[in-house]
């Protein structure tokens, strides 16, 4: 049985913590700075435990770190290359959630000589997106574009903004902040956020989608001189992008990101009641003719046990426990820096956790057929 401890008892970090613990195969403890979020973590287990600790303080990070097999970090993103630089100290394998494209290479320079794999961006997007982008990449002899496109969506949106909180705040406004990368006309290039408007239909429901940081992990660097375009974009309803445009840019709150943090917390409900909406598409030659494949997903909020888990926590803590599985299984380097795109899409879904994403219907139901949590709403 392997030890393993993951730091954040959020919304992401406890489901991961459940699973990983209920699967029988880790002895999990979950850590977090604040007493009262440890308070609800399951039932008593053998297997589960729970700590308190601060990523600020680093006595408290060595000892919660030491001899453990792996350390899943699902902190906030401006912790992560404290902890991850606190896993290198200790011989741990360090696995996280973030977007954040900074600290991802603070990660990667650390683990350029580590004893020990290190692997950003566990998560939806970047993370399952990016091993499913790789794989439709590798069906053509010569590629032309690649386009991520994800969003965690509200069921039943019903203010202005469509929108529900569904995952971190923080995480959310840092990427409608953020410099985002993409590969334009094959060059690797910064856009801005919340540009590049574009609106699609599918399964006959009509979205939009617009440049957000962060999604499209090491992608850029893996492919770099093998593809014209290669762009992520977040899915939202038709209205979004330019609200928030307007808060952002003409009300200047992307220079007082604390305070829009207050006032989404503030006004915009929390929903478990989500939706998960993954659309990829490849382009590019085969055979000697112009082709195309797509992968898309639609992933609903559910009940497990007695708890209702929403799509956005089970999308995330499903893929960061599977490549924490697969790491386990020897299925993974074992030590380095370890890119999304490196995983094999067929290991990642014949995965206990990574199955979730397996089914085109991936609530487990017919297309259209009610969810358990959309029947006991």
């Amino acid at each position: 049985m392997k030890d393993v401890l993951v730091l954040g008892a959020g919304r992401v970090g406890k489901v991961a913590a459940q699973l990983l613990a209920d699967s029988g195969d880790y002895r999990v403890t979950l850590a977090d700075r604040s007493p009262g979020a440890l308070q609800d973590f399951g039932p008593a287990s053998l297997r589960r435990h729970t700590l308190q600790v601060d990523a600020a303080d680093p006595a408290a990070l060595a000892a919660a770190l030491q001899s453990r097999f792996a350390v899943l970090n699902a902190f906030p993103f401006d912790c992560a290359a404290t902890v991850a630089e606190a896993a290198r100290a200790q011989g741990v394998h360090y696995l996280d959630l973030t977007e954040d494209v900074a600290a991802t290479r603070r990660i990667k320079a650390l683990a350029a000589d580590a004893g020990t794999a290190f692997i950003p961006q566990c998560g939806l997007a970047p993370g399952f997106v990016s091993i499913a982008a790789a794989d439709l990449a590798r069906r053509f002899e010569r590629l032309e574009s690649l386009r991520l496109r994800v969003g965690a969506l509200p069921l039943y949106p019903s203010n202005a903004l469509d929108y529900n909180l569904t995952w971190s705040t923080e995480g959310l406004i840092n990427e409608y902040i953020q410099p985002c990368e993409a590969i334009v006309e094959g060059h690797r290039a910064e856009v801005a956020a919340l540009e590049g408007l574009e609106q699609f239909s599918l399964d006959g429901v009509r979205y939009e989608a617009f440049n957000t940081s962060g999604g499209l992990g090491t992608l850029c660097e893996s492919f770099e001189g093998r593809v014209r375009e290669l762009n992520y974009r977040s899915i939202r309803y038709p209205g979004h992008g330019q609200l928030m445009k307007a808060l952002l840019n003409d009300l200047r709150l992307r220079e007082r990101p604390a305070l829009l943090k207050e006032i989404f917390e503030h006004a915009i409900p929390a929903t478990d009641q989500d939706v998960v909406v993954i659309f990829v598409t490849a382009t590019g030659w085969r055979d000697g003719r112009l082709t195309q494949h797509s992968l898309s997903r639609r992933v609903l909020g559910r009940w497990t046990g007695s708890e209702p888990r929403s799509a956005i926590q089970i999308t995330t803590a499903g893929s960061a426990s599977a490549v924490l599985d697969l790491l386990a299984q020897g299925r993974l380097p074992q030590k380095g820096f370890i890119r999304q795109e490196q995983i094999a899409l067929d290991d990642f879904l014949a995965n206990r956790f990574g199955s979730v994403y397996a089914d085109p219907a991936s609530d487990g139901q017919a297309p259209g057929t009610p969810s358990p949590m959309q029947l006991a709403a």
